[in-house]
């Protein structure tokens, strides 16, 4: 059995973050592989910050924190590392999915370009830059990076182009690791959040600002159709302190989703829920490739709000076209991986 570790991005804080390393590990350990998500530490003041966090936060932000790290520990198989002295470990390192070469949010490029492992063992899947261009100073970085990786896949169009640009290297576009898994797959991690006790309502799930307009726009669609609406970024909301399995439920049974996320666009899709892609309203990064091209692979671009109020067709959908191409780009992104990691299919 060949053991594999997951190199992505760490912390417990973000749903799409944690729900992607999970259905990446699932697919490898799918796959017969022995699978790790591997950390990173500079020393032990991880674990003591850790300790301060439970003495000090009995709040919605605390349990909210420890629900995350309950789902980290109990399905991602974590690997603590002081050092990177770590290849001959592993057979392969596969470094994805998320923003692992966003490099205005981070400056440990090198972890994340796999730099302290043979070229032989490394491979990128649905790996994501985040931004439209790398810097000038760190084309160099990228460039001999990127040529230390045998395979690599992102998962955006604009990410495929920066790799072109950056390296002359080809990359392959494919899933985010999510959308590799069925609803069925993802019903075993998913749980009821114990304060829910409505049975109809909107799930808001804003990075950026909502403006007021919108805001009220949504509140007169939750009015009319008798809607609770679960704001679960709030930091004053119950739900705030809700895990990645409770996120899944509310997707699943949300009457309609508001969003600006991608992976929360990507969970309405696999749960076949009515989902509105709002522009961010603030300095965060604007709707950008990752929602470019999920729309227009999907031929959702009808999911964009257009600013003129929210419609009859907006609560209604049929995402039948989007599942046959969604067949079609799981064969796709698994026989990537298969060949990657040198698994030849049975006759």
């Amino acid at each position: 059995m060949k053991k594999i570790g997951i190199i992505t991005l760490n912390g417990n804080n973000n749903y799409g973050n944690r729900l992607q390393n999970y259905a990446l590990r699932k697919v490898l350990t799918d796959l017969n592989m022995d699978v790790y998500t591997i950390w990173f530490l500079k020393d032990n003041k991880f674990f003591l910050k850790d300790f301060i966090k439970k003495i000090m936060f009995f709040s919605l932000k605390y349990a909210r924190y420890n629900n995350f790290k309950k789902f980290s520990h109990r399905y991602l198989k974590i690997k603590y590392y002081t050092n990177k002295d770590i290849e001959l470990l592993y057979d392969y390192f596969v470094v994805g999915s998320d923003q692992v070469w966003n490099w205005t949010i981070y400056n440990d490029f090198e972890t994340y370009l796999l730099t302290f492992s043979p070229k032989n063992k490394n491979i990128a899947y649905a790996a994501s830059f985040g931004v439209s261009n790398v810097k000038d100073e760190y084309q160099k970085l990228f460039c001999n990076g990127l040529k230390n990786i045998k395979d690599i896949s992102v998962r955006e169009d604009n990410g495929k182009n920066l790799v072109k640009e950056i390296s002359g290297l080809d990359a392959e576009v494919v899933l985010d690791p999510t959308m590799l898994l069925t609803a069925k797959e993802w019903d075993r991690v998913s749980k009821k959040p114990k304060m829910l006790k409505t049975r109809k309502y909107i799930l808001n799930y804003f990075l950026g600002n909502l403006s007021e307009t919108n805001k009220k726009e949504i509140n007169r669609v939750a009015y009319e159709n008798n809607c609770e609406i679960i704001n679960i970024l709030d930091k004053n909301s119950p739900y705030y302190k809700c895990g990645p399995s409770e996120f899944l439920y509310l997707e699943k049974n949300a009457f309609l989703i508001c969003t600006d996320s991608f992976h929360s666009s990507v969970f309405a899709i696999i749960y076949d829920r009515p989902f509105i892609i709002f522009e961010r309203e603030d300095k965060m990064e604007k709707m950008n490739s990752r929602i470019d091209t999920l729309i227009s692979k999907f031929n959702l671009k009808d999911r964009i709000y257009n600013g003129h109020g929210i419609t009859y067709e907006n609560l209604h959908h049929n995402y039948s076209d989007s599942y046959k191409i969604l067949e079609q780009e799981r064969e796709k992104s698994m026989m990537f991986l298969k060949n990657a990691l040198n698994i030849q299919d049975c006759e």
